[in-house]
This record gives structure tokens, C-alpha cells and sequence, in this order.
């Protein structure tokens, strides 16, 4: 399995071994610079190997672990329903988790909503537009129709 890191802004990564999940943060600036996919081999004390592909991100995501809801619209109209669990957000999009298989693909439209874990338990009602898949996990993007909402932007600063 290759898993992704992601390069801070300070070019240091933080590495998780998937084996015992003991984590360090490394210094990663002689990889920020290029413009290819770049895929580094750790080991951890644990003894376990794996593969990991570095990327550097615009903006900001935080991990999270929100549960919520997810409809598919299809044509305009919502096709299908189901739960999910928001893994990382950033001011641009989310990564979610699906409560169980359900066959999406690049460009289908979904509604999402979720509460964040604030002081008010903020409700995120947002079009989203899938970017990727990954077996459960499913990359969005949020609509360019939707207003940027400023608990969401309060939320990734605190």
C-alpha cells in the first residue's frame, strides 16, 4: 500500500508507520522544489517497510474525524443517500470516508453535511464535486458556486 504525506508550508512532513502508527516528522525540503511525483521508502523502528508518495498541498488540511451524511445528485436531482465520516478538511474541499461501497466517479456531484467539533457544533451544508477515489475514500472539492463560509475558515485556524 503507498500512502500519501503531505509537505507543510515549513517543507517538513509527518510520517506515520502503518504497522505500530508511531509517527515523526521529518525535513523534507530537497523534494519540495519538483514538479514530478516523488515516492520515498521508509522504515521504522518497528521494522516495517512501506512506500510513500509526497505532496505538496495549496492549502492547508486538517484531520478530523466527523461523522455526517453524503446524497448523490444526479442530474439535479439526489439519486442516493447514505453516512460518512469526514477524515481531513481543508478551506477547499474534504476527504470522506463512506459508510459503505458506493460506486462514485471523477466529476459526479454530491451534497455533503456534517457538524464541526466547535463551540456551536457548526452544520456545513455544501455541494461538493468528487476529485478522486480511493476504495472508501473519496477526495471533493467544494462547488466554485458555493460562498466561502467563515466558521469553516475560523474552524482550520483554531
Amino acid at each position: 500500500m503507498i500512502k500519501t504525506i503531505y509537505i507543510s508550508a515549513t517543507n517538513h512532513a509527518t510520517i506515520t508507520c502503518p504497522q505500530c502508527e508511531t509517527t515523526k516528522t521529518v525535513d523534507v525540503s530537497r523534494y519540495a522544489g519538483m514538479e514530478q511525483t516523488v515516492r520515498v521508502k521508509s522504515r521504522c523502528a518497528c521494522g516495517h517497510t512501506w512506500t510513500s508518495v509526497l505532496e505538496k498541498r495549496k492549502q492547508y488540511r486538517k484531520g478530523v474525524s466527523l461523522p455526517g451524511t453524503f446524497t448523490h445528485i444526479v442530474d439535479g436531482n439526489p439519486l442516493h443517500k447514505g453516512t460518512m465520516a469526514v477524515t481531513d478538511l481543508s478551506a477547499g474541499g474534504l476527504k470522506i470516508k463512506l459508510g459503505e461501497p458506493f460506486d462514485l466517479r471523477s466529476n459526479d456531484k454530491l451534497h455533503v453535511e456534517f457538524h464541526l467539533n466547535d463551540a456551536r457544533h457548526t452544520l456545513i451544508s455544501k455541494n461538493v464535486l468528487v476529485k478522486n477515489v480511493d476504495g472508501l475514500y473519496i477526495g471533493v472539492a467544494f462547488s466554485r458556486s458555493e460562498p466561502d463560509d467563515p466558521a469553516l475558515g475560523f474552524y482550520l485556524m483554531g
